[in-house]
């Protein structure tokens, strides 16, 4: 039959979820890193998803589709809420971790710091556009690498604060977009990026700078960087 249903610009897609968590039939699913509706019968043609997207990679068309299937619908989000992690990985399942009245462990042999990670996805292009942990935040995006190259990246960098990481030479794409939105969406208070020295990591301070920029936000940010050495580059 011939009706209206939704399309999507994959080109448009910057992966930050809105329109699956909109989508109240489970018609969106995330495949490589885009959105995609999953199954015509599974889109009522109302869309709910297209306010949320903040691209505007969403639109209307009208072609051959299989008819709207409620049934079919609530069965799959029956079959959803019986999966404690739908996507299979625990890395990418949103979650906020309190640090709080958590000391430090100390053992007879050796001090073990306490890990100041308070949020999971941390990848950048697996977080949620509008995970609750970003109102309020202060925001450090770090080059992957600089989490080792650094020994005390934790107290030093983590610490109150919600972390992402990427490395622009390994990830596919571009960081500006996906950020822009969360500094869009998000009352975020400060931002800082932790790079490496290399030429390659300043693939992810130009996304910040453009994000920053194109977010319309006048925020405090500042850039550091480690060398291959592991210090503190002044």
């Amino acid at each position: 039959m011939i009706r209206r249903i939704i399309k999507i610009d994959e080109d448009k897609c910057i992966g930050c979820e809105l329109c699956v968590n909109a989508c109240h039939e489970g018609a969106i699913g995330m495949v490589n890193g885009k959105a995609k509706l999953l199954r015509d019968d599974y889109c009522d043609g109302l869309g709910d998803c297209l306010p949320v997207c903040p691209t505007g990679a969403i639109s209307f068309e009208e072609r051959e589709a299989a008819e709207y299937n409620e049934a079919a619908v609530q069965e799959n989000m029956k079959k959803k809420q019986n999966q404690s992690l739908p996507c299979g990985c625990p890395g990418s399942q949103m979650k906020t971790i309190s640090r709080e009245n958590h000391p430090k462990t100390v053992r007879t042999d050796v001090d073990e710091n306490v890990s100041q990670l308070s949020q999971w996805p941390v990848q950048i292009k697996l977080v949620p556009v509008n995970a609750p942990y970003f109102e309020d935040a202060n925001l450090l995006i770090a080059a992957d690498c600089t989490a080792y190259a650094y020994g005390n990246f934790h107290d030093k960098f983590m610490r109150n604060k919600i972390t992402l990481i990427g490395c622009p030479k390994l990830d596919e794409g571009d960081y500006a977009e996906k950020l822009t939105a969360i500094i869009k969406n998000n009352n975020i208070k400060s931002v800082t990026v932790v790079r490496m020295e290399v030429p390659c990591c300043g693939g992810i301070e130009n996304a910040v700078k453009r994000a920053l920029i194109n977010s319309g936000k006048l925020i405090p940010w500042q850039v550091v960087t480690i060398s291959t050495n592991g210090e503190i580059l002044e």
